[in-house]
């Protein structure tokens, strides 16, 4: 819903008519009128005059909209444009500025749109963080893709029970989250996690790392070091590059998996441990069995629950939600005041193919926090390596993603020497068009509208006339 504050009738008249298509509006003449409705609905946005009668001004109503629990979008209209009076509009709480004297309806929705947008970012990201902290106890698992979801419903399901796990995927995907994850879940969450980073040592540092050692067991073993196994007892221990480990520890490993015993080195005494093992890697497992490099009767023995962690280039959508966290950490780290993307810079990094996952673009927001020269961040200052990124052009006859042989032939897209056996209608066509246009904007209408040749209102019809609306 949207409340227009305006002394001046036509004004308020000639603004319900333009944007009555797109909100629920109401109407107020004055400051008072303006906060008997506030109090009375529950607004998404509030758009009012600076100046009006009897010396009210729209700071006032801004101030009080502001004070809500759940405040709406504020935007500033004024016939006395300066820059004093944007300043002081954004001191008082305006998410937004305009003059009258320049105001054109399309700059006036694509500034609602935006502003509501980033409102509803935050709190979905504050929801979010809620839900997840009640659900998974960790902060660190931010998003709402369909692909993380599947993740976390798994999380879910195997917490509570003691199977093995094996995570599998690109490196910086968060392997190690979610394993903390299935650790905060289980009841075994007041016992310890252990991790132990398998790649960092050789052969001998880490079967004494896992399993412990007698004093004397080997050269500079001057006591009993108790390893990993019996520290985690009652907990859980994660393995992280399980893909490392050589043939002797994992003749042991496999031995504890199968009997949940083991002897530390350089002693025949056998020892247990109630212990929940999860394994990480982002090597080909399957590989390394077919060369002989790894036993293939422990390979199954870690996948009795298997998780694949998607790519963040495969979860796009996620990337503003990580992004209001990780700069939301890095602005007080470094004590600055940055807050958001500006709109080039997110559609930059929802573009990026992220070879790093999350941890490059965690190191890329650090770096954009530090060399940021306002609240927003721009393409500037991103990494080199990011700005520099283009993405690769097609080759003749080469598609962005192969079409379903099921498909219906609206949807589905014909390269250059390509034509189908039967043309699509149309108005076939047309929704295709529109669609693609869209998924090229990142859904951006006024950019679609543009790249189609239409105007904003013309989008939004065709939107409605195709039930394309998701809104």
């Amino acid at each position: 819903m949207l409340l227009i504050v305006d002394d001046e009738r036509t004004t308020r008249e000639g603004l319900n008519a333009a944007l009555e298509d797109h909100f629920d509006i109401y109407l107020a003449q004055d400051i008072k009128a303006a906060i008997r409705l506030l109090e009375e609905e529950n607004f998404d946005v509030v758009l009012t005059d600076l100046r009006m009668a009897d010396k009210e001004d729209g700071f006032e109503l801004i101030r009080r909209a502001k004070s809500m629990s759940r405040p709406p979008v504020c935007i500033l209209m004024t016939a006395y444009g300066s820059e004093d009076v944007a300043v002081e509009a954004m001191k008082h709480g305006a998410d937004d500025y305009l003059s009258k004297g320049r105001m054109q309806i399309d700059e006036l929705e694509m500034r609602i749109a935006r502003a509501l947008k980033r409102r509803n970012l935050e709190e979905e990201n504050t929801a979010l963080q809620q839900q997840l902290s009640s659900r998974y106890g960790l902060e660190n698992v931010i998003g709402e893709s369909s692909a993380l979801r599947k993740i976390l419903d798994v999380v879910k399901q195997v917490s509570p029970t003691r199977a093995t796990v094996l995570l599998r995927g690109e490196s910086g995907t968060g392997k190690e989250v979610i394993a903390k994850a299935i650790h905060q879940l289980s009841p075994r969450a007041k016992a310890p996690m252990i991790t132990v980073h398998c790649a960092a040592l050789n052969a001998n540092l880490l079967e004494s790392e896992l399993f412990g050692h007698e004093k004397g067991a080997f050269t500079g073993a001057n006591e009993r070091r108790i390893g990993r196994f019996e520290q985690a007892n009652g907990g859980t221990l994660f393995l992280d590059e399980i893909g490392e480990i050589e043939g002797s520890t994992q003749v042991k490993l496999l031995r504890f998996l199968g009997e949940r015993t083991f002897e530390r080195v350089g002693s025949s005494k056998t020892l247990s441990s109630d212990v929940r093992l999860i394994t990480a890697t982002n090597k080909d497992l399957e590989k390394m069995v077919k060369e002989g490099s790894f036993r293939e009767d422990l390979f199954f023995r870690l996948r009795v629950v298997e998780m694949v962690m998607p790519p963040l280039r495969e979860r796009a959508e996620d990337i503003p939600l990580m992004a209001v966290k990780f700069l939301k950490e890095f602005s007080k780290e470094n004590q600055k005041a940055v807050t958001h993307l500006s709109r080039e810079a997110l559609e930059l990094l929802q573009r990026y193919p992220w070879p790093g996952n999350v941890r490059e673009l965690r190191a890329c927001l650090e770096h954009a926090v530090i060399f940021a020269g306002s609240s927003a961040v721009q393409i500037r200052d991103l990494p080199q390596s990011v700005k520099d990124w283009k993405p690769q052009p097609l080759q003749l006859g080469q598609s962005k993603a192969p079409a379903s042989a099921t498909a219906p032939a609206a949807e589905r897209s014909f390269e250059a020497g390509e034509f189908p056996t039967s043309l699509p209608s149309v108005k076939e066509a047309e929704k295709l068009l529109i669609m693609r246009a869209l998924e090229e904007s990142f859904g951006n209408r006024t950019r679609a509208a543009e790249k189609l040749g239409i105007s904003r209102r013309t989008l939004h019809r065709k939107l409605r006339e195709y039930q394309l609306q998701n809104d």
